[in-house]
């Protein structure tokens, strides 16, 4: 009648006893020097890869440090570069990293790079214009084709540049708006900060006009502020009288200033020619408003 319970009680015994026949087979001690080692070789790698990831880094800012004292690149198109390379040289560092630690562990990293194939290719494509930015961007950092500060134009959109990054580049245009413009969409850029910009002054003249009085007024007008402006190259070259494309004559005074005062410099002499034109009693007549559109 009791021979039911005992078995009851014999079984859980052999189960023990098989797990510890089991652990008894396991050699523990080669298990821990295994992993041992293991853990040794991977806090050598992270040591390694962080050593170099720090003297590339100090050589890099060693690089563009000595670059920025000895050349007459912008500041800030260094600056954007250099924070690029920093970047680039970085996860550099740390895929070959983690490919050492993987390798390590005994991770197949060839099997899973061709697994993550299919992946790579579906990302690339919707990433196509990000990539394109990044590398437009760095470009036009690279051959300086602008810099903070210059007057472009870029398409239909005019203004001073503000920033450039390496995706979008910001354009300030004169009413206050910020444009902000992808670099895949940067085709052309009409850079008016970098050579010497020509000033066309067109004073509105009516066919009795008295010529001579006018250029006498021009000349006496010039002498007279040309040497306030040292920003203005040469002389001012009087043209004299030339037509518009709607037929209206002018009286047409150029100038060559250096870039950015180009609309000063427009200005007041405008201002002044009107001022002397009117003190030696000529009437000029106002520009035409054209409301054909």
């Amino acid at each position: 009648m009791f021979s039911p319970v005992a078995l009851t009680i014999e079984t859980p015994t052999k189960q023990v006893s098989v797990w510890v026949k089991l652990a008894q087979k396991i050699d523990w001690q080669q298990i821990i020097i295994n992993i041992g080692g293991k853990i040794i070789e991977i806090i050598l790698f992270v040591l390694l890869f962080w050593v170099i990831d720090r003297l590339g880094k100090r050589l890099v800012h060693h690089l563009f440090l000595s670059n920025a004292s000895t050349s007459d690149t912008a500041n800030n198109r260094i600056s954007t570069i250099f924070t690029l390379t920093l970047n680039i040289y970085h996860y550099i560092i740390m895929f070959f990293g983690i490919y050492a630690v993987l390798s390590v562990l005994g991770v197949p990293v060839g099997t899973l790079i061709a697994s993550a194939g299919i992946f790579s290719v579906a990302l690339g494509l919707g990433a196509q214009g990000f990539v394109s930015d990044i590398v437009t961007g760095f470009f036009i950092l690279l051959e300086d084709q602008i810099d903070v500060g210059d007057s472009v134009k870029i398409e239909t959109i005019e203004g001073t540049v503000t920033a450039i990054g390496l995706r979008t580049t910001q354009v300030t245009s004169p009413d206050g708006t910020l444009n902000f413009i992808p670099n895949r969409k940067i085709l052309i850029i009409s850079n008016q900060s970098r050579n010497d910009m020509r000033v066309l002054i067109d004073l509105y003249i009516e066919p009795h006009t008295a010529i001579k009085t006018l250029t006498d007024a021009v000349q006496s007008t010039n002498a007279t502020l040309v040497p306030q402006y040292p920003d203005i190259i040469g002389e001012p070259d009087i043209q004299g009288v030339t037509t518009q494309s709607d037929g209206t004559l002018v009286f047409r005074v150029q100038f060559y200033v250096k870039n950015g005062m180009q609309y000063t410099i427009q200005r007041d002499f405008l201002a002044a020619y009107l001022a002397a034109a009117k003190a030696a009693g000529i009437n000029l007549p106002s520009p035409r408003l054209n409301l054909n559109h």
